[in-house]
């Protein structure tokens, strides 16, 4: 277990769980909002989920291009869905 997950409350790992199933957030927000790269993130997504869970949701984020910026389509200026209310600005 890295020192990073340890810091991670049961709230904020339910929410960060709940941002990498999101289509609409790109890893760069889930970087900026808990200093977690797609790597870091990876780890903490097999330890949570079960086997066949994360199999399903690393087959998402490779289909899904909004998952990463540079990918995503320049028409798409927000990095969560605007009906989204767990995250105050």
């Amino acid at each position: 277990m890295s020192k990073k997950e340890i810091l991670l409350s049961e709230g904020d790992m339910s929410r960060l769980i709940e941002m990498a199933w999101e289509d609409r957030t790109p890893f760069e927000a889930i970087l900026k909002t808990y200093q977690l790269d797609e790597p870091s993130l990876m780890k903490i997504m097999q330890a949570q989920l079960k086997p066949s869970s994360y199999r399903l949701w690393r087959k998402r984020v490779k289909e899904k291009s909004s998952k990463h910026l540079k990918l995503r389509s320049p028409d798409i200026k927000r990095d969560h869905c605007v009906t989204q209310y767990k995250i105050s600005r």
